[in-house]
């Protein structure tokens, strides 16, 4: 754990630093190819709906000593319809055939009983409409259209629209993938699901929103100075709160993985299991999306502004200035030391001094935010000034 801080720590301070913005094409190219993934899966496969969602009986035998393919030879031959069986791991047989009318679920119950060794009285029977499931299903699209535009209200006042535009694309992100995961795994979708999704948008925006509260104070001022680029400021928040997002990604995964394992594998509950599988899906494509979607395309998005290309060109003349002074600093310490010792001497000195310039500068280009230039972007942005020190009246005279 110390070092998992230590490294924090470093990447706050801006000591060492790794490209999350500046590889935006590495990111969308992974990004492109799970979304295929995903939306493929949605297009051959489609969803699992629950019979909640599209109606039908439902029968919960409990104790079945019967295998799956008998039970679904007699519930296909007497509704007439396509049956899914499933076994629970708390040995309950569950079956589940197209709607039924009550005398259809009655005999079916008693035929069920027969095959399985069990009474017709214990079998739960539930039948659904599929009215209710649309209802839920509106309810549920309702509820997310609404979040979407209060989420981009609220980015686009506190932050900016580029920001709120941002933010949307990683909820998209988050919310296909994650509906892409259960269509390509078959699992099935009940309303218990549409809860999770719902609620994983939510964990998503708290992310993001977490990584740009960074940006908007690492770029307060930005264009008034020459240290820095939109783009560095940028990276420099999203690895300032790398750190702290996966920690907090982890500490909510355990108790999910806690509800799947214990909730789901050993107790059965197949409605823990259906809101779990969702938290655990959104949970990790939102912490994926707040580093390496969310803001690159901000980035993307502030570099097209007059300001921003202007600030670059600064700041890249400033490097390239920085560079000449300290290469010329080294051809003069070559000089010198080759008048004091000798032509020779002074040649390898002045050569190896050009050489330690030659790295200096290319350091510069390959971590273009030194703690020194962080430093000097943390006193403009401060609103600081630097001012002479005057001597003392000692010295004056």
């Amino acid at each position: 754990m110390s070092s998992i801080a230590n490294i924090g720590q470093r990447l706050y301070r801006g000591e060492v630093s790794y490209d999350f913005v500046g590889r935006w094409k590495r990111w969308y190219i992974l990004s492109a190819i799970i979304l295929l993934v995903a939306v493929a899966s949605l297009a051959f496969r489609g969803l699992n709906l629950g019979i909640e969602f599209r109606g039908g009986a439902d029968f919960a035998i409990p104790n079945a000593t019967c295998s799956v393919t008998e039970a679904r030879e007699v519930a296909e031959a007497e509704s007439g319809g396509q049956t899914i069986v499933t076994v629970a791991s708390s040995g309950t047989m569950r079956v589940q055939t197209i709607p039924l009318t009550s005398a259809e679920s009655i005999e079916l119950s008693e035929s069920l009983g027969d095959v399985c060794g069990v009474a017709a009285s214990e079998i739960t029977v539930q039948v659904v409409g599929p009215t209710w499931g649309a209802e839920i299903s509106s309810k549920a699209l309702q509820g997310l259209v609404i979040f979407l535009a209060l989420v981009t209200i609220f980015l686009t006042i506190y932050f900016e629209w580029r920001m709120a535009i941002g933010a949307l694309v990683a909820l998209v992100h988050d919310l296909v993938i994650t509906v892409g995961i259960y269509a390509l795994l078959g699992l099935e979708v009940t309303p218990a699901t549409a809860i999770g999704v719902l609620t994983i948008l939510a964990y998503s925006l708290y992310d993001t929103v977490v990584v740009y509260d960074k940006v908007k104070e690492n770029t307060r001022g930005i264009a008034g100075q020459s240290v820095m680029t939109y783009d560095e400021a940028a990276n420099l928040a999203v690895n300032q709160t790398v750190v702290r997002s996966i920690n907090t990604s982890l500490t909510s995964l355990l108790p999910v993985l806690a509800i799947i394992i214990v909730g789901a594998g050993l107790l059965g509950a197949g409605t823990l299991l259906d809101l779990a599988v969702a938290l655990a899906v959104g949970m990790a494509a939102g912490t994926y999306s707040s580093i390496f979607i969310a803001t690159p395309v901000l980035a993307q998005l502030k570099r097209q502004q007059p300001e921003m290309k202007a600030l670059a060109a600064r700041v890249q003349a400033r490097r390239k200035q920085a560079a000449k002074a300290t290469a010329k600093s080294g051809d003069s310490a070559g000089d010198s030391a080759g008048d004091s010792a000798g032509d020779s001497a002074g040649n390898g000195a002045g050569a190896a001094a050009g050489a330690a310039s030659e790295k200096a500068g290319s350091a510069t280009t390959a971590s273009p935010a030194s703690p020194e230039e962080l430093r000097e972007l943390a006193r403009v942005q401060s609103g600081e000034r630097h001012q002479p020190k005057r001597k003392s009246r000692r010295k004056r005279r």
